[in-house]
């Protein structure tokens, strides 16, 4: 199987990680921060020693600021909803994930208000449009800093600096740019980062978090167990036990620091080299295949790892079976959960197949995808038989 999901859930994930969570299993498995016994306490060094990796790879001075949860989606959902209050309003983009959309939907119906600033036809936003969109009663500025759909990189440090201009709130979804960008919080101004742990910062799924920058206030998700101030009958103020009831994934937390670790010890700039090189190497050899068209900016400097295309006029839930099925390429064809950012390409009906790399894909898989790309329009290959076809 050739692995081409990595915007999904990268795989393999090095082999450090899963030492540190057979480690983890094996010799802690208790508690952090929920006794005074050594293992609780190991429990909680690991936690903490993974909050310290993840503030030093995107300059977060404390630590603590940095909250951690299952996922991006679930970060999102906390900056969004903890955040943003009805009669309020705010910015956002055509090019957003469900993980946007979705809960400033579920706000609009209570009385939010939303402008959706339209991105180009290679998925990219202009500042200036940004500025336009802006009212007296924006609260917040939402965009993701790369699009899932077509990779394009969104100039976030000038959108934050415009929002720390007007005095707003800004909300920025790194999930595909989490360990594969410089994310600096201080110089991009970011009030609220969602970042995965399970995509490219290596770690295992069930892993994420939301760093929450100094004087922003949220309203908690979720109130129960934090190990600390029991006494208090309400969410104790402190962060990150704020925002981190229940028993946190110990485990997977362990795997996470140590993707973390394995992406500052390799070094960001080598891995984004090997990414943009497979990106290059994918771009060029689209372009020579006839009925294929590439959708995005069409540069490997401009985008995150991933390439989505059409194939003629076929579905793209039919070409990712055929990829699966015949060829052993696993892939992502459908909407890829971003719906608005299809209409804006104009690919809501037949959708794309999107390939997509991680540190661990090699140029000879790339070349093996090209062949099998050009035998799919040159012979017509149908999908197998009794396959849907479908592309969600």
């Amino acid at each position: 199987m050739i692995y081409f999901d990595n915007a999904a859930t990268s795989w393999p994930k090095p082999p450090e990680v899963l030492v540190a969570m057979e480690n983890c299993l094996r010799h802690v498995g208790a508690n952090p921060g929920r006794a005074g016994h050594h293992l609780s306490l190991e429990a909680n060094r690991l936690v903490d020693e993974t909050r310290r990796e993840l503030a030093a790879l995107f300059n977060i001075r404390n630590p603590e600021r940095i909250v951690f949860g299952l996922n991006a989606t679930e970060a999102l959902n906390l900056a969004i909803k903890g955040l943003l209050r009805p009669g309020q309003h705010v910015v956002t983009s055509s090019m957003e994930h469900n993980s946007v959309t979705r809960p400033l939907h579920v706000l609009q119906e209570r009385g939010l208000k939303i402008t959706k600033v339209p991105c180009d036809h290679t998925g990219a936003i202009r500042v200036e449009d940004v500025a336009a969109a802006i009212r007296p009663d924006t609260a917040a500025i939402i965009i993701t800093h790369a699009s899932n759909v077509t990779g394009t990189i969104m100039p976030v440090a000038e959108i934050g600096r415009l929002a720390r201009e007007k005095g707003l709130r800004f909300i920025v979804d790194a999930a595909q740019t989490a360990g594969v960008l410089d994310i600096d919080v201080e110089y991009m101004h970011i009030d609220l980062l969602a970042f995965p742990g399970h995509k490219s910062l290596l770690g295992p799924p069930g892993t994420g978090g939301l760093y929450v920058a100094e004087g922003v206030e949220l309203v908690p998700l979720k109130e129960g167990g934090t190990g600390s101030y029991s006494d208090v009958p309400g969410q104790p103020e402190e962060l990150p036990e704020r925002y981190e009831s229940g028993t946190l994934n110990t485990v997977g937390l362990a795997g996470l620091g140590a993707g973390v670790k394995f992406i500052r010890r390799e070094g960001m700039e080598k891995i984004r080299r090997h990414e943009q090189e497979l990106t290059g190497q994918l771009l060029e050899g689209l372009e020579k295949i006839e009925g294929i068209r590439v959708y995005g900016p069409r540069s490997a400097s401009s985008q995150a790892p991933l390439v989505s295309f059409a194939v003629k006029n076929r579905p793209a839930g039919e070409i990712g079976t055929i990829l699966d099925q015949r060829y052993g390429i696993a892939c992502r064809a459908g909407l890829h959960c971003a719906p608005d950012a299809h209409r804006t390409l104009g690919t809501f009906e037949q959708k794309l197949v999107r390939f997509s790399f991680s540190y661990f894909n090699r140029p000879e898989e790339v070349d093996y995808a090209l062949r099998c790309l050009e035998e799919i329009v040159k012979k017509d290959i149908p999908a197998p038989q009794g396959s849907s076809g479908c592309g969600c």
